[in-house]
């Protein structure tokens, strides 16, 4: 393959989306329009829209007619912030409806590299293969010998050199519903993607660098938005947590509010706690760097574990596969981590899947030799997950699935079969809420209230004041940023060190949000984001076009849910976290949902069962 050195330029996007028919080995261009672009933005938004318009409501997941879509966003190879990301869109086959995955890495900057803003995939092949894609260059490759191999494997094999892939491990080839998919060393981790491409015989798609360099249509503006987005994050205290400690940092706080799961969320808390800190694991395993490009938070980690070099464990994957099926040494949790990513699976998933087969165990609703802090057992289920062996084969379906066959959905903690992330929502309940309506499931990135509630300690989290109103203004700046696609992580710099809120004393912002959220909500300044896009992309975008953007990609995917059959009752959840207090919590909280629930709903334009009114899918052109 020769090393092709850049000789285009794209400024901003090329609006042109590669879809390949995977059935015939055919391919075609499918053009974005401007208008659809300053609607949908890129990302997760345009990505959204082109699954609305051709998947049908009720495929299977795991049928040849199901559609992914990857996008890139506007920033993509423009040097922009934290903007090493892209989004991939699908119908899920581990909860049923629209499944979403953000990446960090570079696969969607080489994918533009060759003039392609994105790919749409639909059939299936016969037999496996790989897709090779450089410029208008696509190859269907047998990929026989990669079937069977782990992603480390697979990735050596398919090389690195000028080129980047996406990569499914042996979970995915089985249809593990929480399979994920490889970008190096970042993954498309939740909602199953790795079992729809296993579905299709699709191994691996490799993007391999192009003629094009990105570049932005107003190169000045660009420089100068670009330089201020990065001062503010660099600046931000959480920012800087990051950068120190990577998402560990989260550990500290939320253990000190006592919101760690702990034995399928039965604690808050534990004795062995601090181990899993971020502070603990830079001091005892010798960290440093190992992140996406071109970033200025520097979240990810690797160290040394066990006497070996590798990805420090993300705090998803040390408070689902470490706290809450009771392993608190960060060695072992770097081990089930490690098999995880050898195999293709999502962290979250398999946490919270090995924690209710253990309680199970426990209530002798199934048979199996798992138990809390038995890390052996533990190594060997994640094997038997991936390899479909004995009762491997059960838990591979998740714990919603797990629970309907044998008992115990009180604890099954998921919600709308995603299992839940590491954050317990007694201790803060607007994260509660976001559990409950945030439409892929129980995700906490759909409105990451525990930024306000628990790390920034803005908002009372024991109250249900103001959460409703915060949790429909997070989910719209959510789903606008990722549809820019830059990483949510920004947020916290571009928002908070603006001068107005700088200068705002924390009592009087802290009143404010609680009081009155309107006016709180007023104050955010995050027009750096729109001066960004539009500075890339040449689309003149304000401030309320971009929140605007956000709700409607927000409400765009809420209906496609509704046409899936979602429904209030499925806004929930589990009757534990509801009903049952953490065992170590003296003022025995539980979360009162149906309140916030109600208001939510009619902030959002939603009827009583709801399904959005007529009347906001026409203010948003939907």
């Amino acid at each position: 393959m020769k090393n092709i050195k850049p000789i285009h330029e794209i400024a901003g996007t090329l609006n042109s989306v590669l879809q390949i028919d995977l059935s015939s080995k055919t391919f075609t261009k499918v053009q974005i329009s401007e208008k659809l672009r300053k609607l949908y933005l890129g990302g997760k938004g345009i990505g959204l829209k082109l699954l609305y318009d051709r998947l049908k409501p009720g495929i299977d997941p795991l049928d040849k007619d199901n559609i992914i879509i990857i996008m890139t966003g506007v920033m993509a190879g423009t040097g922009g912030p934290c903007s090493g990301r892209f989004h991939t869109v699908f119908k899920s086959p581990l909860t049923g409806i629209i499944g979403s995955s953000s990446c960090g890495g570079s696969f969607g900057r080489q994918l533009k590299s060759s003039g392609w803003d994105g790919i749409i995939l639909k059939g299936k092949f016969d037999t496996p293969v790989s897709i090779q894609i450089q410029n208008d260059t696509i190859e269907f490759l047998d990929a026989s010998d990669l079937w069977g191999k782990d992603i480390p494997d697979a990735q050596v094999q398919i090389g690195t050199k000028n080129k980047d892939a996406l990569v499914i491990g042996p979970a995915g080839e089985n249809l593990v519903r929480f399979s994920n998919v490889a970008s190096g060393y970042r993954y498309l981790g939740r909602c199953g993607l790795g079992a729809v491409m296993g579905s299709k015989n699709l191994k691996a798609i490799v993007a391999v660098k192009g003629k094009y360099s990105i570049v932005p249509v107003h190169k000045n503006q660009f420089r100068k938005h670009n330089k201020r987005a990065n001062q503010y994050i660099i600046r931000n205290k959480i920012s800087r947590m990051n950068r120190q400690f990577g998402t560990a940092a989260n550990a500290k706080p939320i253990i000190k509010n006592n919101m760690l799961p702990v034995n399928n969320f039965t604690y808050g808390n534990h004795p062995k706690a601090n181990d899993i800190t971020g502070e603990v694991i830079k001091e005892n395993h010798n960290t440093s760097y190992h992140t996406c490009k071109p970033c200025s938070i520097l979240c990810g980690h690797k160290g040394k574990f066990d006497g070996k070099i590798t990805n420090v464990p993300e705090y998803e994957t040390l408070a689902l596969l470490g706290a809450n099926i009771g392993i608190f040494d960060p060695n072992k949790i770097s081990r089930f981590n490690e098999i995880c990513n050898k195999k293709g699976m999502d962290t979250i998933s398999a946490g919270g899947t090995l924690a209710w087969v253990m309680e199970a165990t426990q209530k002798g609703l199934v048979k199996t030799n798992l138990k809390f802090g038995s890390s052996k057992q533990i190594e060997k289920a994640l094997e038997t997950i991936a390899n479909l062996e004995g009762f491997g084969k059960q838990m591979a379906k998740g714990s919603r699935e797990l629970s309907n066959e044998f008992g115990g959905k009180e604890f099954a903690i998921q919600v709308k079969g995603l299992e839940m992330a590491g954050y317990d929502p007694r201790g803060a309940y607007g994260q509660g809420l976001a559990y409950a309506v945030a439409n892929r499931g129980a995700c906490h990135l759909s409105s990451f209230m525990i930024g306000f509630e628990n790390l920034l300690g803005i908002l009372n989290p024991h109250t249900i004041r103001s959460k409703p109103e915060f949790v429909k203004f997070l989910e719209n700046m959510n789903a606008a940023v990722n549809s820019m696609d830059i990483c949510l992580f920004t947020e916290y710099g571009i928002t908070l060190e603006t001068v107005l809120i700088k200068l705002t004393p924390h009592f009087v912002l802290s009143t404010l949000m609680q009081n009155v959220p309107s006016i709180a909500i007023a104050l955010v300044d995050f027009s750096l984001y729109p001066k960004l896009f539009s500075a890339a992309s040449g689309i003149n975008l304000s401030s309320k076009d971009f929140l605007k953007a956000g709700e409607r990609i927000h409400i765009l995917e809420r209906l496609m849910n509704v046409n899936e059959g979602i429904r209030k009752e499925d806004d929930t959840l589990p009757q534990r976290l509801l009903s049952e207090p953490q065992k170590d919590d003296s003022k025995k909280r539980k979360v009162p949902l149906e309140q916030m629930l109600k208001k939510y709903y009619k902030l959002r334009g939603y009827d009583k069962e709801g399904i959005p009114h007529q009347k906001i899918l026409k203010k948003l052109g939907i």
